[in-house]
């Protein structure tokens, strides 16, 4: 039989289609998981208006899964929510849950632990406490909202945690008597579970006793933990794994936490061993990072924010803003599913909001959400007439000079989206 080039074209034609076709039938959706831990938010004010570093941070990455700790009251967790949900409304948390686990110390319930997530891609079916001899262990029973979730649901039981602070052998025994107090209630889950353990750590070396128990050294645990960065070791005064480093971003004293310069790994974010390979969720090989870490050798000891630390992911404006944020950089991992998610089509975006309240003497303040492009922003009295045009730079915020304008209400709206107007006040 004899095929002309036409024919021959068609029938490749054909064959890419089909190929398409069933690529599609395995559809495959990532997210991005961070864990930060956020030094004493908001009651650390050394560094003021701290809030607005968070807030390019969460602008630049984005997370699907948002886990912190060394958050100090509900003040704060709403504050980091209202940040969020400014970016997507579809952001929710977790309840916020004060530390119990010191009661019978100290009860200082200083440091808690939170999620937040995207719900447009999570459901949370569950949150618990386990209680140790210092702080809780959080833990988030999260469900993938996919299409098959009714008939197929996939969970991720999410662990959020932050081990006792310091060295020694006192401190290592705490550490790792906290760590025994999680494995023995993990020890009562399906050995098939899910489980993403995100926390400040505050391990020197992989032979810390507590570490060995997280990855079940004696392979007597039911749930045993891999280090998804695959940099096990020696860690603590070590340049060799400065890529996996998270701690201090500073050398400088008079900005709160610790000054010791980039030398320490004390964040991580671990899986359970069957994540690495289960195709219903699994995390993205080469994927785990630490936001900021630019893997310069140059930085070791050096605070994050200094030209030793530059590089070509992580610029000097987001190291800066990390820098001021805290003495700790977030990780971050990707995590695939090959369900669909069960995502609406249409999200609501809102594309400016006031820093503060609507009302104001002299300087206008306003946030722009990254996600819209805006030209130009228009100031109309409250008979509808243009009082004031402002040209919007390469910024995420306005500062705009109204002090000429007499009291009253005005309303700002643009040219470019089609948004509800927000109403504002003048007072002198």
């Amino acid at each position: 039989m004899h095929f002309t080039v036409a024919m021959k074209k068609k029938i490749c034609l054909v064959l890419m289609l089909v190929v398409i076709a069933v690529h599609g039938l395995h559809a495959q959706e990532n997210f991005k998981l961070m864990f930060y831990n956020l030094l004493n938010f908001p009651l650390e004010d050394a560094v003021p208006n701290r809030l607005q570093n968070l807030e390019l941070i969460l602008t630049d990455y984005r997370p699907d899964l948002f886990m912190v700790c060394e958050l100090n009251n509900e003040t704060g967790a709403n504050d980091i929510l209202s940040t969020l949900q400014f970016l997507n409304p579809d952001y929710q948390s977790a309840v916020f849950e004060l530390n119990t686990s010191d009661d019978n110390i100290s009860d200082q319930n200083d440091l808690q632990n939170l999620i937040y997530y995207d719900s447009s891609k999570f459901i949370l079916e569950s949150q618990s406490i386990v209680t140790t001899i210092f702080r809780d262990f959080n833990h988030y029973r999260m469900k993938i909202n996919s299409v098959e979730s009714d008939t197929n649901p996939v969970y991720i039981d999410i662990i959020v945690c932050h081990l006792k602070a310091s060295s020694g052998t006192e401190n290592q025994a705490l550490r790792f008597q906290m760590v025994e107090d999680l494995v023995a209630y993990l020890d009562t889950f399906p050995s098939d579970s899910n489980v993403v353990l995100a926390g400040d750590l505050n391990v020197y070396t992989n032979s810390e006793p507590a570490f060995e128990e997280l990855l079940d050294i004696d392979n007597t645990n039911t749930i045993d933990f891999i280090d998804p960065a695959n940099q096990v070791g020696s860690w603590h005064n070590n340049p060799n794994y400065i890529d996996v480093v998270t701690q201090s971003t500073r050398t400088q004293t008079g900005f709160g936490g610790s000054t010791g310069g980039f030398d320490d790994r004390f964040d991580f974010i671990l899986t359970s061993a069957n994540m690495q390979t289960n195709p219903e969720i699994k995390f993205i090989e080469n994927s785990y990072k630490v936001y900021g870490n630019n893997a310069n050798v140059q930085c070791y000891n050096q605070a994050i924010n200094s030209s030793d630390c530059a590089g070509a992911d992580y610029s000097a404006f987001i190291r800066n803003a990390l820098h001021d944020f805290s003495d700790h950089l977030p990780v971050t991992i990707e995590l695939q599913t090959n369900q669909t998610l069960s995502v609406e089509t249409f999200t609501r975006i809102q594309a400016l909001k006031f820093l503060g309240s609507n009302m104001f003497s002299d300087v206008l303040r306003l946030k722009i959400n990254p996600s819209v492009q805006l030209k130009t922003v228009i100031i109309n009295n409250s008979l509808g007439q243009v009082v004031k045009t402002i040209s919007v730079k390469n910024s995420l915020y306005i500062e705009e000079n109204v002090s000429s304008l007499a009291n009253g209400i005005y309303y700002i709206t643009t040219p470019e989206l089609q948004i509800k107007p927000l109403k504002f006040i003048i007072a002198h």
